[in-house]
């Protein structure tokens, strides 16, 4: 082999770039402090200290590493955690009871572990470690025997996996990680964008034929690669703005509107947002159906309770108006932005709505994901026509 070669090989052990943001960072710092912190003391209060139960058990902290620093990857969701944690302790505690030798047992419990959750679809790598905490644990596991499998295993499991799902929740991440789905784009729009890329039975069948886990959900993947198709296709129309896209008859409203109003002015036009202007049209925020459907007006089933509500507004349930539902961080683009600026808007910001400004800043538009996909396709339409 020669010196270069060596060089090359060395050099794969390099780590790659990380492409996830310093306040991203600290946030899964602060998660995985904040989780096992939860879990150790939710032990203590459940089983006291005199107990010979280990109140943090090992794996526990690889575990909270996939929990709150790669909280969107299949390994780390909740049937992940606790199911390949509990059939991992099962097969060790079993393992260990069975076989004397140490080193078999623990060999036997980690194939057997890694078998088990493939079958079961909860693939969880520091459930690993569990199997083998419960062959080599000493004689304080030992002498659990299958009590090991509830007390510390589950109980632990379920106190990480609970106090992830409450910090995701509060800290605005997605956990359980559901699949993206493109719900602003018919049928129609998809099929034109990835006309000349890929479909979904494209990425199952690649899948298929490597034959190994990949680390990401297929949705995810697949979303990931049409962002990737739409930037691309996106950036060759370098002189399309977001004035030749969007849309132009914008229906506002402003603070004072009551929210019965503005929940019919969406139902009427069809829209699932309304930029919120004040008195020179400039955008102040955005209110959306969920902000309407989440106040008390709409939370009223019974026709006695409204009827009686009605009777006692003054002095029982003031009127809602817009100003206090709506959303004041509103990002907004000016008309002469390439709309090759919207596509990270759209798929990593998770904006479905964005209101067009003009010169003055004064609302004169407004862009969701529908609206990016016709221009582009309107204008792929007109550049084979002009071509032929």
């Amino acid at each position: 082999m020669s010196r270069s070669a060596v060089i090359r090989w060395l050099s794969s052990f390099a780590p790659g770039p990380i492409a996830v943001r310093w306040p991203e960072r600290l946030r899964s710092c602060v998660g995985a402090l904040i989780g096992i912190a939860f879990t150790g003391g939710a032990m203590h209060v459940l089983l006291g200290t005199d107990v010979n139960i280990p109140l943090l058990v090992a794996p526990m902290g690889a575990s909270a590493v996939l929990l709150f620093g790669v909280p969107a990857s299949p390994l780390a969701q909740p049937w992940s955690i606790i199911g390949g944690n509990l059939v991992s302790a099962t097969v060790g505690v079993a393992c260990a009871s069975w076989i004397a030798d140490p080193v078999t047992a623990a060999a036997l419990a980690i194939a057997l572990a890694i078998c088990a959750m493939f079958a079961l679809r909860c693939v969880h790598p520091p459930s690993g470690a569990v199997a083998l905490t419960a062959v080599l644990g000493g004689p304080a596991v030992h002498a659990l025997g299958y009590r090991f499998v509830a007390e510390p295993i589950a109980m632990q499991s379920a106190a990480l996996v609970c106090s992830a799902i409450v910090y995701h929740a509060v800290t605005g991440h997605r956990y359980p990680h559901a699949a993206r789905r493109k719900v602003d784009q018919d049928a129609a729009a998809s099929v034109a964008v990835a006309k000349d890329g890929f479909t979904h039975a494209d990425l199952e069948a690649v899948l298929r034929q490597r034959g190994e886990l990949l680390d990401i959900d297929p949705d995810d993947l697949e979303s990931l690669l049409r962002d990737v198709q739409l930037q691309a296709y996106a950036r060759t129309f370098s002189e399309l703005t977001c004035a030749d896209i969007m849309s132009r008859a914008v229906v506002a409203v402003s603070v004072a509107t009551r929210a019965s109003a503005a929940w019919n002015l969406l139902k009427r036009h069809g829209v699932k947002a309304l930029p919120v202007t004040d008195e020179t049209q400039h955008v102040i925020g955005i209110v959306t159906r969920a902000d309407l459907l989440d106040t008390p007006t709409f939370r009223k089933i019974s026709v006695l309770w409204s009827l009686r509500q009605r009777w006692f507004r003054r002095r029982r349930d003031p009127v809602r108006v817009v100003g206090t539902l709506m959303n004041p961080s509103v990002h907004a683009v000016d008309a002469a932005t390439p709309i090759a600026e919207l596509v990270p808007l759209f798929a990593h910001y998770g904006h479905h709505h964005i209101p067009v400004l003009d010169a003055g800043r004064r609302l004169v538009g407004m862009i969701t994901q529908a609206d990016l996909i016709a221009g582009l396709y309107r204008q792929t339409s007109a550049q084979q026509r002009s071509a032929a």
